[in-house]
């Protein structure tokens, strides 16, 4: 179990205003991914899989892992943007000059299959951009964090912050990002469960300047973690999706040196809207430039 006493967190928390949020974060992270993982590795564990009202499936996992992290973040100043609280007015969301945007459970269609392929995503935004971001996965015990001013690191095999007093530590003993700059081949990751035909289209306009192209399909926010590591070039997302879906893993990227630009409009993505949905957008190190920047919803 992770010890820290009050007093030692207040510590850290003079070191730097936004580490001692992210290290909340993290703390929230980690303690979600266990709570998810209580249901997920137990063979007789009823999913309760419910429809919301888009049809996308929701668990009894993301409920808890919502709880978990709900209550966690209520320690900090800032409010909450949650997937499972979305329906809180943007009159009252547009006063919110910093807050928490959070999916609980992002990937819930790959726990459903048990692929191993989901996330906990947390992220601090201020005036609509990402400064920092936890991304946690808890079957593989990988987690994701970064801000602004630190960069982004990648920690493999944690499943507490027993033995971890601070961010300086997880610092210490994980791996900067990006790590993996160089690969033979120019790699495109996409939605394993979201493929459309303007995405096809754009990946195949790809190959005529990569001929040795190589596709990788994977779920949840681990695409934009592909990005950040290094060991993808970009990632193009021409379907929907929502603010929590991406905001966490936007901040590491944009700690890990790359960018979400939207399509059609080769500026950032943006948090916070009056209306949640994300533009379409793609994510890479450089500013993407030709005709598919023009494609637009």
């Amino acid at each position: 179990m992770n010890n820290i006493t009050p007093k030692e967190k207040e510590t850290n928390c003079q070191l730097s205003i936004v580490n001692c949020q992210l290290f909340t974060a993290v703390e929230a992270a980690l303690k979600a991914g266990r709570e998810i993982l209580t249901i997920y590795d137990d063979p007789k564990a009823d999913f309760q899989v419910e429809r919301k009202a888009d049809n996308s499936p929701l668990t009894i996992a993301d409920r808890r892992s919502n709880e978990v992290i709900m209550q966690t973040l209520d320690d900090t100043p800032y409010p909450v943007l949650s997937e499972e609280g979305r329906n809180i007015p943007y009159e009252e969301r547009r006063t919110w000059h910093t807050l928490w945007i959070v999916d609980p459970l992002d990937g819930t269609k790959e726990f459903i299959k048990r692929n191993g392929e989901f996330t906990v995503n947390i992220a601090l935004v201020t005036d609509g951009v990402p400064v920092a971001g936890v991304i946690y996965v808890p079957v593989r015990r990988e987690l994701y964090f970064a801000d602004m001013e630190n960069g982004a690191y990648k920690m493999p095999d944690i499943a507490s912050l027993e033995g971890i007093r601070d961010l300086d530590t997880l610092r210490s003993r994980s791996l900067r990002l990006p790590y993996s700059e160089r690969h033979p081949r120019y790699v495109v990751v996409a939605s394993s469960s979201h493929a459309t035909p303007e995405t096809t289209a754009f990946i195949d306009t790809l190959r005529h300047g990569h001929p040795d192209l190589e596709l990788v399909s994977i779920g949840s926010s681990l695409k934009l973690c592909l990005v950040a590591e290094g060991k993808a070039d970009i990632y193009p997302r021409f379907a929907p999706t929502m603010e929590w879906d991406t905001a966490a893993g936007h901040a590491i990227v944009r700690a890990a040196g790359g960018e979400v630009w939207q399509t059609g409009n080769p500026t950032p993505v943006c948090y916070n809207k009056e209306d949640l949905l994300n533009p379409w957008f793609i994510v890479s190190r450089e500013k993407p430039a030709g005709p598919h920047t023009q494609i637009q919803p």
